[in-house]
């Protein structure tokens, strides 16, 4: 979960909602610059966080009882092989990309966990093999990962409400171009993007937001009733280009 603590509680974004926030962004993108194998690419971006752990137990709170932020757990490899199961139920392509996510996340802490690496090593065999069964090369697999990376990152800027005021640039991440793009905020508090990589000149994007008063939960049950109980609100951004 993203988890923000408000002067009321809580304010709470399912994982898999900050997906199709980002899919809503990519779906802007423009489109002679858009990524072969177009719409597993955005299933791919969508299913990036699912895999997760079921409601039981205390999965989704802290060791006090809070909401668990996605932030702290360090990585769960069987949420990895679950997720790519996931994506590969419907598309080579799609758990081509979920595996380059994971190489993303995790390669880094190869040596830490021999589960960890055993899986990292059959990634890197999976997609050698998914790639070619595609008949992709290396860099059009490469550049469609860098796409859902780069729309993955903004969808999180935005649920983390990292956008800086007084329209002081804050940089989202290098595009598939290689291009680094920075976000900030206009006068009106719509969103502008430096260089402006989207088709519409403006757009509006939104996610689902539940807002908790409760601070402690005995467990996942009573956390996931409180969250289907409470009022949704759709939380929202514009972005203007100039």
């Amino acid at each position: 979960m993203i988890v923000t603590q408000t002067d009321t509680g809580w304010q709470i974004i399912n994982q898999q909602a900050h997906g199709l926030l980002a899919v809503q962004a990519a779906l802007r993108w423009q489109i002679d610059k858009r990524p072969v194998h177009w719409i597993e690419t955005l299933i791919a971006l969508t299913e990036h966080d699912d895999g997760q752990d079921p409601w039981e137990g205390r999965n989704h709170l802290t060791t006090a009882g809070a909401p668990l932020p996605f932030q702290i757990p360090e990585y769960s490899v069987k949420q990895c092989y679950k997720m790519i199961e996931i994506g590969l139920q419907k598309s080579r392509w799609n758990a081509l990309m979920l595996s380059m996510h994971t190489t993303f996340l995790y390669e880094s802490k190869r040596g830490a966990d021999k589960a960890l690496d055993t899986f990292l090593d059959q990634q890197a065999g999976n997609q050698l093999k998914w790639r070619k069964q595609y008949n992709a090369s290396k860099a059009e697999a490469a550049y469609a990962y860098a796409f859902v990376q780069w729309c993955d990152a903004l969808s999180l800027v935005l649920c983390l409400d990292q956008v800086q005021p007084e329209g002081r640039q804050l940089e989202v991440s290098k595009g598939p171009d290689g291009i680094p793009y920075f976000i900030f905020q206009h006068p009106d508090e719509s969103l502008g993007m430096s260089p402006w990589p989207f088709a519409e000149s403006d757009f509006t994007i939104h996610v689902e937001t539940f807002s908790l008063p409760q601070l402690v939960f005995q467990d996942d049950t009573e956390l996931y009733n409180a969250m289907q109980d409470a009022p949704m609100v759709l939380k929202e951004w514009t972005f203007r280009k100039g």
